[in-house]
């Protein structure tokens, strides 16, 4: 009988590692890297993919943003959920902010946040608008964050992409939301100029790829969206080609090395600074949120802890 019962115990201790094993392999739960694209006020559809994240009692484990991405992924990553992100605009979004057609008045008027500059090297100072923001999260650098987060600017000499993930956080989201001619580029270093990464990767998700298990890219950018007006301006010429020059480097992207979940929000008739139409916007999103939360499931994303 002893050998036999020798024999036993060493089989169970031979199996019981490979059980424990899958038995952990099967609990865990995969990785998320999470990019945000550049879009202008299309990009508050973002808020509906994080109210998501917010709903499953998830978060990402890693987030890049670029331009309006860079501006909600770095709120997310400081902690405030995507309701509290929603209030933030929901008080300044007051009115449709035109470049050339003025400002509407709202509780917090949009003249006070982004003043007007006629005469400067760009339209309207972020300035305002940034320690609004500051305002309402204790962060002040990457350190702070509770997510791992990136932004990507543009280095205005050079073209290329510029990843910022330390330092100074709203530096690093001004220079990424620094659209040519309505914000002034920003000074980095000694010797850069950054300039919105949506010129450079309007749609960060290469960042992730390969680092965690499910990439997950969310682009705002207005691709493929139809425009029917006929009522075409200066800002309208400017901001479309901005858009259009984004799309055609997020289909190069994806056609070369596409994310595991590529979401595209309807942000047809949306334009760069309409971010009066909040409501509209969310509203838009939400089957592309249905989406995401489908997926989420379906892989079976946990909680951290669960």
């Amino acid at each position: 009988m002893k050998p036999l019962f020798v024999l036993c115990l060493v089989l169970s201790l031979c199996v019981a590692p490979a059980s424990l094993a899958a038995d952990r392999a099967e609990s865990s739960s995969p990785t998320i890297g999470l990019a945000l694209g550049s879009g202008g006020a299309g990009g508050l559809a973002h808020i509906a993919m994080l109210q998501v994240f917010d709903d499953l009692g998830i978060h990402p484990d890693r987030i890049t943003g670029t331009s309006i991405g860079a501006v909600i992924g770095g709120l997310y990553a400081a902690g405030l959920d995507a309701d509290e992100i929603l209030d933030l605009f929901d008080d300044f979004a007051g009115s449709e902010l035109d470049a050339l057609t003025g400002l509407a008045r709202s509780e917090i008027k949009l003249l006070d946040l982004v003043p007007l500059r006629i005469g400067r090297n760009a339209l309207f100072d972020s300035g305002e608008f940034l320690r609004f923001l500051a305002e309402h999260t204790d962060a002040r650098d990457f350190d702070d964050l509770r997510i791992p987060f990136a932004v990507v600017a543009t280095d205005f000499r050079t073209g290329e992409s510029v990843v910022i993930d330390e330092g100074d956080l709203f530096m690093a989201i001004e220079a990424s939301m620094a659209v040519p001619g309505l914000f002034e580029p920003v000074r980095y270093g000694d010797a850069q100029y950054l300039i919105d990464g949506g010129a450079s990767n309007p749609l960060p998700y290469d960042l992730l790829q390969g680092k965690y298990d499910y990439v997950i890219a969310v682009d705002v950018s207005g691709n493929g969206a139809h425009n029917d007006t006929d009522d075409i301006g200066i800002a309208d010429l400017l901001f479309k080609s901005f858009s259009i020059m984004q799309g055609s480097i997020i289909r190069h992207m994806t056609r070369l090395d596409p994310p595991d979940l590529y979401l595209v929000p309807d942000t047809g008739g949306i334009r760069l600074l309409h971010f009066n139409r909040i409501d509209e916007i969310l509203e838009k999103a939400r089957p592309t949120a249905d989406e995401l939360r489908e997926q989420l499931e379906t892989r079976k994303i946990r909680p951290a802890g669960s």
